[in-house]
């Protein structure tokens, strides 16, 4: 590769950390090279793309790279939309952002950075992570791929077979940590998400947002463990279970133990609706950085037993459950890809 080919660049704008990622006109990654930064949030929208430009910024100095050679840029954001590159009410976003036009803020942006027009599309961060994995995992097949990440939230993507992610007539297609969760099964209460709905959505069952409530739900049964005395708010209790559960703390594998039958039963859910061939997990539980092979291999083990008695009879001969691997530059990536296939009229730009 030279660096005077043309490249697409992805922006992954989360809740706590953007990250930069970028592909060439191939659609091979530039690099697998985290770059993140805070997204700093609390300090308003234009805080958050003038983070974003200076990621990118960055990202071209480190990789010998030049804005002449920008072609396009990809932005993956979190919840639904009021319309294209336009915010709702976000659960793990400040409410300054609900309504924001994120398209025409970081559009423009990038026209200053660059000194001219900058294509630029705007997804799902869940899909765009789900683009990228799913091209990983069908090669040069025409198979579905169904992509479940639980991190802060629980990113979803459903990826036909050409490799787009469903989108839906009100850009809202496949929130499915905002569906309900089935309570019953689960002998679980409707806890509060930050959706605002009250019904008990999967993500409050699956990730890390719900997991002070499943702690305080579980110290009840082990009111001596050290937890149960700590000074930490709850949040801080809560993100030391997966450190612990990794040490064979018998507690802390409890709850993640449940959170593995939470999310195979909602890959059962789906897969009722979306029959894909791939199932792929990501988020920071498949990370082998962070996570033993022992840990996501229970994880995996659970998420399957669970969802397998629930598949119709063909679908447990097709359906392979997979660890996603491209961790957390995945949304980056598949932010990059989306610009590169808009570029290349393969798929709709702004509408």
């Amino acid at each position: 590769m030279t660096t005077q080919q043309p490249i697409y660049i992805g922006t992954d704008g989360g809740a706590t950390t953007s990250k930069i990622g970028g592909v060439w006109a191939d659609a091979s990654p530039i690099s697998t090279t985290l770059l993140q930064n805070p997204t700093n949030g609390d300090l308003g929208p234009d805080a958050v793309v003038r983070g974003w430009v200076q990621g990118v910024d960055e990202y071209l100095r480190n990789n010998h790279l030049t804005w002449a050679q920008v072609q396009g840029v990809g932005v993956a954001i979190p919840g639904p939309r009021l319309s294209y590159g336009v915010l709702e009410r976000a659960a793990n976003l400040p409410a300054s952002f609900a309504g924001l036009d994120i398209y025409t803020l970081y559009h423009n942006a990038l026209v200053q950075a660059a000194g001219r027009d900058i294509l630029l599309t705007v997804g799902n961060d869940g899909n765009m992570g789900g683009v990228a994995e799913a091209a990983r995992v069908r090669g040069d097949t025409t198979d579905t791929a169904l992509m479940l990440a639980p991190g802060s939230g629980l990113g979803a993507a459903y990826m036909d077979g050409n490799g787009f992610a469903l989108e839906g007539a009100s850009l809202a297609g496949m929130e499915g940590g905002h569906m309900p969760a089935p309570l019953h099964l689960l002998n679980a209460k409707p806890y509060p998400c930050g959706c605002g709905r009250d019904w008990g959505c999967v993500e409050m069952y699956t990730c890390i947002a719900g997991l002070p409530f499943l702690l305080a739900e579980k110290l009840r049964e082990y009111p001596d463990h050290p937890l149960a005395h700590s000074t930490l708010s709850p949040k801080e209790r809560a993100l030391q279970l997966r450190g612990l559960a990794q040490q064979s703390d018998q507690m802390a594998q409890e709850i993640f133990d449940f959170q593995a039958r939470a999310l195979g039963l909602h890959v059962a859910n789906l897969a009722m609706a979306l029959d894909p061939r791939y199932v792929i997990i990501g988020g920071g539980l498949m990370d082998p950085t962070t996570t033993t092979d022992a840990f996501r291999a229970r994880y995996l083990k659970i998420v399957w037993k669970t969802a397998e008695p629930y598949f119709w009879t063909l679908q447990r001969q097709k359906i392979k459950i997979v660890p996603a691997a491209l961790g957390d530059l995945s949304q980056a990536i598949g932010a990059a890809l989306i610009a590169l296939y808009t570029a290349r009229g393969r798929a709709p730009a702004a509408s």
